[in-house]
Parts: C-alpha cells; structure tokens; sequence
C-alpha cells in the first residue's frame, strides 16, 4: 500500500512589499520576528530557499536564490511569504501567530458572539484584530481587550460592547 505525501502546513508570515536593492533583495514587511530565521520561503506555490536575511528599519530584507535583479524580485511584489508550521518555535506563552487566530469566534465578556477573526494587522502602535460578524470591528489587540485566548476551543473572549 502506497503511503500519501505529508501534506504541508503552512503559515502566512509576511508580504513582500517590494525590492531592495539592484541585485535580487526582496523587501517584506513581516507579522513575526520568526521569519527572519527560516531558511525557506513559500511564494506564490514556490519554495524559495533564502540565501541571506536581515532586519532593515522594521522590515526585513532577503536574497532569495533564483532572484538575480531588480526586475526579478520586483514581480513578488503583494505576495504573501508563507514558511513550514515544522520550521517555525512555538511562540512563547500569550503569544500566538497572527494565522493562528484567524477564524477563531470572538465573544465578549457578556457571552455575545462578535464574529470571527477574518484578519490581523500592526497598525504600528499595536496589532489589531479585524472580526467580521453583523459588522465589521477593529479590535485591538491589547491586554485591557483581549481577556482570553482558548486555541483548543477555537474561541476569543474580549472586553467590547456589543454596540461598539
């Protein structure tokens, strides 16, 4: 019998937001200090094995191997850099991966269901969850609003009116 190939989990880490330089750098803007230490990237379907990384400014730079110029890395422009769930540390405790709470249910501290997460972003101040239901709202992400995270029951608790 015929075993069936591992099937890949993979999580979203970062966007290329352009390119660096003239000789192949790509420009991301990253969602988790954990990108910069893997050593292959998945774009567009594509592993791309990272020659070299650094932080820049609150971005974070690469030589992807394949990507000899400007022209080259400026096509990965808007394409999301997703890495091996197996290559990544687990995050440290009340941490979590931004890809980890998208589709969680959001309840408030009063047992409504606000929606689910549909996106997290950095808004530079803090990160935000973006929760989708009757409406959407813009959570953020900080200890007075985030009460609980319950990955196992798939469930956020929050400190938010249901008319905000």
């Amino acid at each position: 019998m015929a075993s069936s190939p591992r099937q890949r989990e993979l999580i979203e880490l970062a966007r290329i937001i352009g390119a660096w330089g003239v000789r192949g750098w790509v420009k991301a803007e990253p969602l988790s200090e954990a990108l910069a230490a893997c050593k292959v990237w998945t774009i567009g379907g594509r592993d791309w094995p990272v020659e070299e990384a650094k932080e820049h400014s609150g971005t974070l730079l690469a030589k992807l191997r394949g990507i000899e110029d400007r022209e080259q890395a400026a096509k990965l422009k808007g394409r999301p850099i997703a890495v091996e769930r197996s290559a990544l540390p687990e995050p440290a405790q009340g941490t979590y991966y931004f890809a980890d709470l998208v589709g969680l249910e959001v309840v408030n501290t009063e047992g409504r269901v606000l929606g689910t997460v549909r996106g997290m972003f950095s808004n530079g101040a803090h990160d935000v969850a973006e929760v989708a239901g009757g409406r959407t709202r813009l959570l953020p992400w900080v200890p007075a609003v985030v009460k609980r995270v319950d990955l196992a029951a798939r469930r956020i608790e929050v400190e938010w009116g249901a008319d905000w």
